[in-house]
C-alpha cells in the first residue's frame, strides 16, 4: 500500500492507495508537529482504518510548508519501517514538460494537480485548486505545464475582511440564494462566494483566449464543490485529484 500526503498551509490531506484504488482518506488541519508526533498521528490513522502499518510499502508527499518537509521525511521513516518518503519537486520525472520560466518555483501541489488532471481528463486543461490560495494551472494542447494564476483563497479573503472591520460577523462559506444580500451575513456571503466564482470564471475565459481554444475546467480543494455550484465555467469537481497525482508520480519514479 502507498501512503500519500498533500501538505498545505491550511489543510493536510492524507490517503492510502491499494494499487490504483484510494481506499481511505482524511482531510486534516495543518499543524506544526515534531517527527514523533507526526509518525504517531499517522500510525493512529492507520489503526483507525484497520490498516496494519507494516502494509505501507511506500510514501510520497507534496508540501508547500518547507518547515514540515524534514518532519514528514523523518516521521514516515521512523514509524513506517524505514520507508523513504519521496518529495515532489520539478526535478522528479513527472511525465510532463514544465514550461515555467523557473520550474523550481512551481508549488509541488500545482505540479501534482497538473499531472493527475492530464492523466484523467486529457489536454488542454485548466485545473483550479481552492485552498489557502486559489490557483489555476494550465496544461497546453500538447500536454505541457504552462503556468497559471494565484489568487487569495476564500478563507484568506474572509480573514482579511474580518481582521480589518470590527463590526462584521464571521460567516459560513455558503452562497446565498441571491447575489443581493438581504442582511449583513448574506451580503458578506454573496461577496465572498459570487465574487470568487466571478474571479475564477473571468480567469478561465482569459485563459481560453490565450490558448486560442476552450477546454475542460476541473476543480479540486476544500471549497471546490461550493464554488462549482455557482460558477459558469467549472465542469467537474474532483476532490481527490491531488492524491491521484501523488500516486502517479510515485509510480513513475519508483521502479
Amino acid at each position: 500500500m502507498l501512503l500519500v500526503l498533500d501538505v498545505g498551509n491550511t489543510t493536510t490531506v492524507v490517503g492510502v492507495y491499494s494499487q490504483k484504488t484510494l481506499i481511505v482518506h482524511w482531510r486534516l488541519v495543518s499543524e506544526r508537529h515534531t517527527s514523533d508526533e507526526l509518525g504517531i498521528y499517522l500510525r493512529n490513522l492507520m489503526q483507525f482504518a484497520s490498516i496494519p502499518h507494516g502494509d505501507i510499502h511506500g510514501a510520497i508527499s507534496s508540501s508547500v510548508v518547507p518547515s514540515l518537509d524534514c518532519v514528514i521525511q523523518e516521521g514516515v521513516s521512523q514509524y513506517f519501517n524505514g520507508i523513504e518518503c519521496l518529495r515532489v519537486s520539478s526535478t522528479l520525472d513527472l511525465g510532463m514538460e514544465v514550461r515555467y520560466a523557473a520550474p523550481h518555483e512551481v508549488g509541488a501541489d500545482r505540479l501534482v494537480n497538473a499531472v493527475a488532471g492530464r492523466d484523467r481528463y486529457g489536454a488542454p486543461l485548466i485545473v483550479i485548486d481552492f485552498g489557502t490560495a486559489i490557483t489555476l494551472d494550465i496544461i497546453s494542447p500538447d500536454g505541457a505545464y504552462l503556468g497559471g494564476t494565484i489568487s487569495p483563497g476564500l478563507v484568506s479573503g474572509m480573514e482579511a475582511l474580518f481582521g480589518r472591520t470590527a463590526k462584521l460577523p464571521q460567516v459560513s462559506l455558503e452562497a446565498p440564494l441571491n447575489v443581493i444580500g438581504k442582511n449583513t451575513m448574506e451580503s458578506i456571503q454573496a461577496g465572498l462566494m459570487y465574487g470568487n466564482a466571478g474571479l475564477v470564471d473571468f480567469l478561465v475565459r482569459k485563459t481560453w483566449e490565450s490558448l486560442g481554444t476552450r477546454c475542460k475546467v476541473v476543480a479540486t480543494g476544500g471549497h471546490a464543490e461550493a464554488i462549482a455550484k455557482i460558477s459558469e465555467t467549472i465542469e467537474t469537481v474532483d476532490q481527490w485529484l491531488t492524491l491521484e497525482g501523488l500516486r502517479i508520480i510515485y509510480e513513475r519514479n519508483i521502479s
